[in-house]
């Protein structure tokens, strides 16, 4: 195959084929570093490679698998992930000025399962510095473009990692969600993406934003290609004491199950945020597909997204004013104005304020499943209300026309950050100006599940996700 070809498969194929020889390993990784640091530099993706280390690894897989020894379910399979994922004595920098340099002493538990399930890591990826920030910007490292529309945001904070697997240069990536870190970037490159249950993933040896709300999930281009990912990291990690010992079920197994007489509750009352009317066009032709499936709706008056919204503000702001108060104190001078502009209001909650927003959790999750999963099985709503806007109509330095866009981009997805519930993008279709538009499911705890077999019954049914970006590496 070509490296073209080779570049246009995801996971699941990739992996199939390397373990049928019709692809070497190493092949497949010279493709990766080849298109990371050709397209992937333009696109502004790359944080740093790593191909001495990585095509030594992949020489390893392929050698393995002459032997007739499989490592795993992603033998051999190249990936490239977000800058903060942490591998011992080697850079992090996690898109900060402040973290030049850094070379951590641990290893992330989900980089650990990846290279026990066979993965080939290649190297870090661009993102929001310290990953706070939903629409890409960092003036750090130069704001990552969309491969739809290379004028337009990626979304953040997983920045280059959305744009990388959109742009056919990684078949998938590991990204953070706080406040919709994956689900936003994935919905505005048009990607798939999971925010697990909070406790689904370890989070050890991963950046802390906000440990409260922090979760880890993979962003890739089909259904498919999330199970396998998830498969690999979820569990319980005694390094991480919040991670739950449930039990991971078989997630690729579960995607042929039928979805037909599934309920969906349509997010209606509640959310009290304006939504364009492109995006809800584009939301009710995707709910008649899923009608064609056998699915139900109805409309669903939610809990008061701003009061949600409101209570996830106050945590993450008032635990990441905690971990970065020194350098805000000393260095102040060396944060992204976007980043600092909207980290410091941490700095003013009370004591009073963060423990009343912790204590209401468990009560305002268990209410909000009881109100709407009793007669539902997902809830739907759009992952963003906006269209993509552009990098310069954006880029205006952390002012309120900035905070303004970032709080609407966020207001759908921040309450399950909040509540900790499973929430996934799928893309749906696009706008008038070609970006895609993403629809945002959301399940009880644990149903992750329930979500990758919704997706994979819509991506069969409709191909979206396999329309490939103007700008690709692959031609």
């Amino acid at each position: 195959m070509t490296a073209r070809e080779i570049l246009d498969l995801g996971v699941a194929e990739l992996a199939m084929r390397i373990a049928r020889g019709e692809i070497g390993s190493r092949e497949a990784t010279e493709a990766v570093l080849e298109a990371l640091d050709g397209p992937g530099r333009a696109l502004g993706v790359v944080a740093r490679l790593e191909p001495e280390r990585a095509l030594a690894r992949a020489e390893a897989a392929d050698a393995a698998r002459a032997r007739g020894e499989a490592l795993g379910p992603l033998h051999g399979v190249p990936l490239a992930h977000k800058d903060m994922f942490y591998r011992a004595g080697e850079l992090a920098e996690c898109g900060a000025a402040l973290m030049r340099g850094h070379r951590p002493a641990v290893t992330a538990t989900v980089l650990a399962r990846l290279d026990a399930a066979g993965a080939i890591d290649v190297g870090r990826l661009n993102m929001v510095e310290f990953a706070l920030g939903i629409t890409g910007h960092n003036s750090h490292t130069g704001h990552p473009q969309n491969p739809w529309d290379r004028t337009r945001i990626t979304g953040g904070s997983t920045s280059g990692g959305a744009a990388a697997v959109a742009a056919r240069l990684v078949p998938a990536t590991l990204g953070s969600d706080t406040g919709g870190s994956i689900r936003v970037p994935s919905a505005c490159c048009g990607l798939v993406g999971i925010k697990p249950t909070y406790g689904r993933v370890s989070r050890f040896g991963c950046m802390p934003l906000s440990f409260s709300l922090d979760h880890i999930g993979p962003l890739a281009r089909s259904a498919e290609d999330l199970a396998l990912l998830l498969q690999a990291i979820a569990g319980h990690d005694p390094n991480d004491p919040t991670t739950s010992a449930r039990p991971v079920p078989d997630y690729r197994a579960g995607l042929g199950e039928a979805v037909r007489g599934l309920r969906l509750a349509v997010a209606a009352e509640g959310v009290e945020t304006e939504i364009d009317p492109e995006v809800v066009a584009v939301q009710e032709e995707a709910l008649r597909v899923m009608a064609d499936l056998g699915l139900s709706a109805r409309p669903q008056t939610v809990a008061s997204f701003k009061s949600l919204n409101a209570l996830r503000r106050v945590i993450m702001l008032a635990e990441c004013a905690a971990y970065h108060r020194e350098w805000i104190a000393t260095a102040r001078d060396r944060y992204n104005l976007e980043t600092a502009n909207r980290m410091e209001p941490g700095f003013a909650f009370s004591a009073v304020d963060y423990l009343r927003a912790v204590s209401a959790r468990a009560t305002l999750l268990e209410r909000f499943c009881k109100e709407t999963f009793a007669a539902a099985d997902l809830l739907v709503l759009p992952t963003s209300p906006v269209a993509t806007p552009r990098i310069a109509d954006t880029a205006t330095g952390g002012d309120a026309r900035f905070m303004a866009v970032a709080n609407r981009m966020g207001a759908l997805v921040g309450p399950f950050n909040y509540l900790g519930l499973p929430a996934l993008n799928l893309p749906i279709g696009f706008d008038a100006n070609g970006m895609p538009i993403g629809l945002q499911l959301v399940a009880p705890p644990f149903a992750e599940g329930l979500l990758l077999r919704m997706a994979h019954a819509f991506e069969a049914a409709t191909g979206v996700a396999r329309k490939r970006p103007p700008f690709t590496g692959i031609g």
